[in-house]
């Protein structure tokens, strides 16, 4: 009952009855759960454990991460070394930042969380149960649970300013 859509790549995966990988996927070392939806584009790397009906949509990548039943980050995120709970929505161009350079940290994502677009979560970092990250916002210390975190710079425009160009040869 899987279904493999053309020029999908699959290395040592375990795909659950019923999940859909769509064209131009990359599946490797991964273990997928019932029903899930993978691309198009998606990318799971090695390490990612997918729960039963999770989605994983357009230019999405996942890697050393467990994403539990229900869950879905439909388009344009980086998911690493995370553990995400159960019905949470992951926002397009979020990104867990999980390595500074020298050492790589988790980042854990409780059940029934959303998260904005164009987040970054900065790990070590936990985003309680139920929490709601408003779009746009960087998180650099733990959300609260059933709590709506934003950070957010002070919008500013400019009127005097003047675009740069370029110097003539």
């Amino acid at each position: 009952g899987v279904k493999v859509g053309a020029n999908c790549v699959i290395r040592n995966a375990r795909l659950g009855v019923g999940t859909r990988l769509a064209p131009f996927s990359h599946v490797e070392d991964t273990e997928a759960g019932a029903a899930c939806v993978i691309g198009p584009y998606a990318r799971t790397r090695p390490g990612t454990v997918l729960a039963d009906d999770v989605h994983l949509g357009n230019f999405v990548e996942v890697k050393n991460s467990r994403i539990a039943a229900h869950s879905k980050a439909n388009h344009l995120a980086y998911v690493g070394d995370a553990d995400v709970g159960e019905r949470v929505n992951i926002g397009a161009g979020t990104i867990t930042c999980n390595y500074d350079g020298a050492n790589k940290y988790r980042t854990v994502i409780e059940d029934d969380v959303f998260i904005g677009s164009d987040t970054q979560l900065v790990a070590p970092v936990r985003v309680g149960r139920g929490a709601t990250l408003g779009a746009g916002t960087t998180l650099t210390k733990d959300a609260p649970p059933d709590q709506l975190t934003v950070s957010r710079a002070k919008q500013v425009s400019i009127a005097s300013w003047k675009r740069p160009v370029k110097n003539k040869p």
